[in-house]
């Protein structure tokens, strides 16, 4: 079931009025009716991977209990490590084991050896990536001793199968969720609006934004030997506005959607084309996924303790991670070791801290340095963009050297064609002028025209959705 489809349209308003009409009669019903409507949005995907949710949920639910009541820390370990290898290893074998056996394949035929492993002809499951690692950090903190195991599998199992959050994220913490199911809630009109605030501007980023920015990049990256450099480059800007307006948009979705249910969840989008350079763009960008890998992987290896040296090397642990979480391809893991060369300057300088706060705040326009530092860090960031996009290394290095063939005859070529093309670059332009004078909120609709200008983005969300198929979000195969 699609944010962006019909069926989203009457799923939300039915569970809407039915969650907030058993409100002042108990919160263990108000619970249970949002974990049958999220195991029904994620059964619509596919509802055999609907027991692999329950299993992995029912697996971290006992093995925490098990790890805070075991008699001592060796009990312990065991079915913390229990937990830990069973996840990551379903993780693997539907995401990477593919992967790996044909990059095996790949190392013997280079030394003349002929191989025929088995390959496994296996769909992978929606969201897997991110409900393991809300069960992963759960276990962890548990481990850890930050937190108690959640008694109550209802309460628990809402918190890593919340329907807002299941496919694409957040990645929540039981540490900031949990507490919230727990809680009776309230109808909060304000904050309801604030929520249909923000899944409209959510849908007006996937629809109008990247769904129409798609039609380009997508034919642009199909077609890519035979473009001018031009074209090339208006290619991966135009991905670089899809594949931000398809995720964040997703995102206001998802937080719009747990608003208008009373629930916060934590902000994974803050302005990230607005950064002055590499390391601030990873504190706006998927924050709940910087945010985890630094808790759990980079501050567990030692931070940036120590001499230069173990800094770069678990700088480049998490970007490589990083990519490789997006995916079992050598694309992603170029794209990481790409962010993490990015990083390395900022790091050996001590000015990965630099920019902290939001980009020319209280003020209306940027200084000269402010903004050539945007431009140069959104340069750098749509440039290994190319590599997230393609479909294999070899064509990545080939659209960039096509780049740099420095082929401009003929203009822009996408401009030249009867596809409203132009009139696409003015809606970007627009769209980046509503995202400056709106980066200190989570969405422009505020003060006393934000009806009106709500209004215009539900035409334009109707309009472009009416000429436009309900496209899947590019993160549900992460």
């Amino acid at each position: 079931m699609l944010f962006n489809s019909l069926s989203y349209l009457l799923f939300l308003p039915l569970v809407f009025i039915v969650y907030w009409s058993v409100n002042n009669r108990s919160l263990k019903l108000q619970n249970f009716l949002l974990l049958i409507a999220s195991y029904f949005f994620y059964a619509c995907w596919d509802w055999r991977f609907l027991f692999l949710l329950i299993f992995s949920t029912a697996l971290d639910y006992f093995t925490g209990l098990q790890m805070f009541n075991a008699k001592n820390h060796k009990n312990k370990k065991f079915w913390f490590w229990l937990s830990i290898i069973i996840n990551l290893g379903f993780l693997g074998v539907f995401k990477y084991y593919n992967f790996f056996v044909s990059s095996f394949e790949n190392m013997l035929s280079n030394f003349g050896l002929h191989s025929d492993f088995w390959t496994l002809q296996l769909i992978l499951p929606v969201g897997i990536s991110f409900y393991t690692f809300h069960g992963l950090s759960y276990v962890i903190d548990i481990y850890n001793n930050r937190i108690k195991p959640e008694r109550n599998i209802v309460d628990y199992s809402l918190f890593v199968s919340f329907f807002p959050l299941l496919v694409a994220g957040p990645i929540e913490r039981a540490t900031h969720l949990l507490p919230q199911i727990k809680k009776k809630r309230h109808f909060d009109y304000n904050k309801a609006m604030d929520g249909f605030y923000q899944i409209l501007w959510g849908l007006f980023k996937k629809i109008v934004i990247a769904d129409s920015c798609a039609a380009y990049a997508n034919d642009i990256f199909d077609n890519y030997q035979s473009m001018n450099s031009a074209s090339l480059i208006l290619g991966a800007i135009y991905f670089s506005f899809q594949i931000y307006g398809d995720f964040s948009g997703y995102s206001d979705i998802a937080l719009g959607t747990s608003k208008l249910l009373g629930i916060d969840l934590l902000r994974n989008f803050n302005f990230p084309y607005f950064s002055r350079d590499i390391a601030e763009f990873w504190r706006r960008w998927h924050i709940s996924l910087s945010s985890w890998f630094r808790d759990y992987l980079y501050i567990p290896l030692g931070g940036s303790k120590g001499g230069i040296q173990p800094k770069v090397r678990n700088t480049f642990i998490i970007f490589l991670v990083s990519g490789f979480w997006h995916g079992a391809n050598w694309t992603f893991i170029i794209w990481g070791l790409l962010n993490a060369i990015y990083f390395l300057p900022l790091l050996l300088t001590n000015r990965n801290r630099k920019n902290i706060d939001i980009v020319a705040k209280g003020k209306y326009f940027p200084t000269l340095k402010e903004f050539a530092n945007i431009i140069f860090t959104f340069s750098l960031t749509t440039f290994a963009w190319i590599f997230f996009r393609s479909k294999t290394v070899t064509q990545a290095f080939v659209y960039i050297k096509n780049i740099f063939a420095f082929n401009f005859k003929g203009g822009i070529e996408y401009l030249s064609i009867d596809r409203f093309s132009v009139e696409l670059v003015f809606i970007l332009l627009l769209f980046l002028v509503f995202e400056w004078f709106s980066r200190e909120r989570e969405h422009p609709f505020f003060g006393k025209a934000k009806d009106f200008w709500a209004l215009i983005v539900i035409l334009m969300v109707i309009v472009f959705g009416v000429y436009s198929d309900a496209s899947e979000f590019i993160y549900f195969q992460f």
